[in-house]
């Protein structure tokens, strides 16, 4: 895996740059925002700038970030992901993959459910959950209206791009 510090991110070409942040979060908006907002003095500094421009977007680059996700469960995120990425969304999810057959039907089942009422995918910072924690989460959150759960999804979305700046980072706290 190569390394990346916050001197690089700050000196890569802008592309590039947008590039590697891409990793972290799927929105094109929060990237090129985050981008332009160099250089940052501490890592410190560039979570906090990415939280202030995640909470400052408006929804449709919200519901671009989710879709560079797979589903709780699955895989394969429906946008064209980094190869570490999805390494990333794997190891995050590493809490289904000894799932039952059964629970692996019931999240897929779910996931319909909750795409079809809510417009975009079951977003959860996975990391650290069982499959059991993430079913029962699912299930709880299905009870949402609309408007509370796209924020709900915004932000477990803003916690895993903060995990996932650690890595690309190579904090080894992430």
């Amino acid at each position: 895996m190569v390394h990346t510090t916050l001197e690089q991110l700050n000196q890569l070409p802008p592309a590039d740059a947008e590039a590697e942040l891409l990793k972290c979060c799927g929105s094109r908006e929060w990237a090129a925002q985050l981008v332009a907002a160099r250089p940052f003095a501490t890592q410190a500094d560039l979570e906090a700038e990415a939280e202030r421009i995640w909470w400052s977007l408006a929804p449709s680059a919200w519901l671009e970030a989710f879709h560079s996700h797979p589903k709780i469960g699955e895989t394969k995120a429906a946008a064209t992901i980094a190869a570490s990425a999805q390494r990333w969304s794997e190891d995050e999810q590493s809490g289904t993959r000894h799932a039952p057959a059964a629970t692996n039907v019931a999240l897929a089942e779910l996931n319909r459910v909750y795409e079809q009422k809510f417009g975009f995918i079951y977003i959860v910072c996975a990391a650290g959950k069982s499959f059991e924690e993430l079913l029962e989460t699912l299930r709880r959150r299905l009870n949402h209206e609309p408007e509370a759960e796209l924020r709900l999804a915004a932000a477990e979305q803003a916690q895993i791009t903060q995990l996932r700046l650690r890595k690309l980072l190579n904090d080894r706290a992430a």
